[in-house]
């Protein structure tokens, strides 16, 4: 039967930050079932969905500890479950552009949260503009909303909200 484990991890940006951790899921007979990787200043950034039988996931959760002991990057494991398909909300992809501020991921969580909407993935990068320079911000979300919330008012309370805050932003249907 096959059981689920999230592995966190991070290290300083190096070749073959990637290559030691997945090295240690394959050679425990883990199967990576999804990842999120990122460069994150001078860190790198890891965070794996591993799956595997009961041995496997405990042999993994010793060897991996012996990469958090060697000092190469920090490692945190818990075992998890699937999350089961949910037939009651509809999901939509967030995209913000914006000039760079304090507070803007805080201020969307909390627009998205005090309506019970779930989200469940965040992206978002600083950069310069390409003409001007200025400091701009982008956020890139998948929410999920639930199947009662009327999505024309969701999206015309949105783009009240954005205009407050002065962000550009598309609320729109998840494209497969």
């Amino acid at each position: 039967m096959k059981q689920l484990i999230v592995i966190s991890a991070i290290g300083n940006d190096r070749t073959g930050l990637v290559y030691d951790l997945t090295r240690v899921v394959l050679d425990c007979g883990g199967n990576i079932v999804e990842s999120r990787m990122s460069a994150l200043g001078n860190e790198f950034a890891m965070m794996l969905l591993v799956a595997g039988n009961w041995h496997t996931l405990a042999k993994l959760e010793s060897e991996v500890a012996k990469l958090d002991a060697a000092g190469n990057m920090s490692v945190t494991i818990r075992r998890t479950e699937a999350k089961p398909a949910r037939t009651d909300v509809m999901t939509y992809t967030v995209d913000v552009v914006c000039l760079d501020q304090p507070g803007i991921v805080f201020h969307l969580a909390g627009f998205f949260s005090s309506r019970g909407i779930d989200i469940a993935e965040v992206n978002t990068r600083s950069y310069a503009a390409a003409h001007t320079g200025a400091p701009m911000f982008s956020v890139q979300m998948v929410v999920h909303i639930p199947s009662k919330v009327h999505v024309a008012s969701l999206r015309e309370e949105f783009m009240d909200f954005c205009d407050h805050h002065n962000l550009d932003a598309i609320l729109e249907p998840l494209k497969s």
